[in-house]
């Protein structure tokens, strides 16, 4: 059987959840998937998958392996799509990772248009609420919001900078202390959502100190879904931080209202990123070229919209 097949058939069946699940997506039977396995753990001599007729879990060396096949396949399509030309036409699976909110209402109707577009190209969209590692998960290009560490990544910048708001009901408000500088929260119940802290909140500095502002509190409530956070808020059940436009709706109809925006840090900025050489790939060239001017036009009417919440 050949290595890199059963390589391709292993990742496939990692994304997919369940050898059922992979033997669909490759057109081939269970037991031609549940082979391939099989052969690769042969081959390198260690269990990769825990797996049962439903489920399949990565074992502690199959973890450290798939990111490896991750990245030799990568590295072959690559090879491929240099071998063909920089003129060939877009083809082959895209994945794109994207904050959930900004996924969902941002980026899917515009690669929507793109597959409209691109008949050959198909796509996985990811909405995760976390980084993902673009080469060990397989990912062509991720929508990102924050300032870009030092790495290999190919960045295109998409302006609209973003704010982060801390906000609560006006109920919430007219029943509690009075709101005046960030160390006021600490007499506060607060709606932690994940990413944004779970037990601090880093504000700027007071006027003539070069040292940010940090509030420290024990959490109210503590949830991993924007949704859910903004809609605490709105019932009255605390002050939560999130993206601006995460709260905008409920700010303009004076379901929410932003506090402290005074001492807001600067805006985030956004980007597309991709791995060093996928660019030369022409899924990966075709989307951005297609997606990124669509998106700054998005992403500038947000940081409008956010000029004017307050």
């Amino acid at each position: 059987m050949d290595r890199i097949d059963a390589m391709k058939v292993f990742v496939t069946a990692i994304d997919e959840g369940s050898l059922a699940g992979a033997a669909r997506r490759l057109k081939r039977s269970p037991t031609a998937v549940s082979r391939a396995l099989s052969f690769l753990e042969a081959h390198v001599g260690v269990e990769l998958l825990h797996r049962t007729t439903r489920t399949l879990k990565l074992s502690e060396a199959g973890q450290r392996y798939a990111a490896a096949c991750r990245r030799v396949l990568v590295d072959l399509e690559e090879a491929d799509m240099l071998a063909g030309g920089e003129r060939s036409a877009p083809r082959g699976m895209l994945t794109i990772s994207a904050p959930p909110i900004l996924g969902e209402e941002l980026l899917r109707p515009i690669l929507d248009d793109f597959l409209d577009f691109h008949p050959a190209v198909s796509a996985q969209l990811l909405l995760l609420d976390r980084f993902v590692n673009l080469v060990d998960e397989g990912v062509d290009i991720a929508l990102r919001i924050g300032h870009l560490a030092d790495s290999s990544h190919i960045s295109t910048r998409l302006g609209g900078d973003v704010r982060r708001v801390v906000v609560a009901s006006p109920r919430y408000l007219g029943n509690h202390p009075r709101i005046e500088e960030p160390a006021d929260l600490a007499r506060h119940q607060i709606v932690a959502f994940t990413n944004f802290g779970l037990d601090l909140w880093n504000f700027t500095p007071a006027e003539g100190s070069p040292i940010p502002r940090t509030v420290q509190f024990t959490p109210r409530c503590i949830v991993n879904s924007v949704r859910a956070a903004a809609a605490s808020a709105v019932a009255g059940h605390g002050l939560t931080r999130l993206y601006s436009y995460h709260v905008a709706e409920y700010v303009n109809d004076g379901r929410l209202k932003i506090v402290l925006a005074d001492a807001e840090h600067p805006p985030l900025p956004v980007h597309l990123i991709a791995p060093q050489g996928r660019m030369s790939a022409p899924k990966v060239r075709a989307f951005v070229d297609f997606a990124a001017p669509r998106l700054r036009s998005e992403f500038a009417r947000l940081a409008v919209e956010a000029g004017t919440l307050g």
